[in-house]
């Protein structure tokens, strides 16, 4: 499935922008690199870059975007847990999963008390 292959820049760099908050630079980056990907890891790079965009809806407090997005990336990313290309996929999934539960928790009118520190960060882990 390809998740034994280093992780390619685009990736470190999509990665890189998540983890700064940058949610939509990293929709940008990961985009291009799950376009041009035609083997199944482009579903890895689409499920991390659409848990990112739930977070730049849930700035512009877009509470249906934020749950649909929270809810559709997983999906993508599910089949690659634990981790692949050293993502650490079963934590982003669980991390997902809490903010989605904190987001329909809040509701769309309270949707601006969400605590950022739910939001999740892509982690790396082993050798590179």
């Amino acid at each position: 499935m390809s998740c034994e292959e280093p992780p390619p820049q685009q990736l470190l760099e999509g990665i890189a922008q998540f983890n700064r908050g940058e949610f939509f630079e990293q929709h940008e980056t990961l985009e291009l690199l799950w376009r041009a990907e035609r083997r199944e890891i482009r579903y890895l790079y689409q499920g991390i870059l659409q848990i990112g965009v739930a977070f730049h809806h849930l700035r512009r407090l877009n509470h249906h975007g934020t749950v649909y997005m929270l809810t559709r990336g997983p999906r993508y990313l599910a089949p690659f847990a634990p981790r692949c290309q050293r993502v650490d996929v079963a934590a982003l999934l669980g991390d997902a999963a809490a903010a989605l539960q904190e987001v329909e928790r809040l509701g769309p009118a309270r949707l601006a008390e969400f605590d950022w520190r739910l939001a999740p960060r892509v982690r790396l882990v082993g050798a590179g």
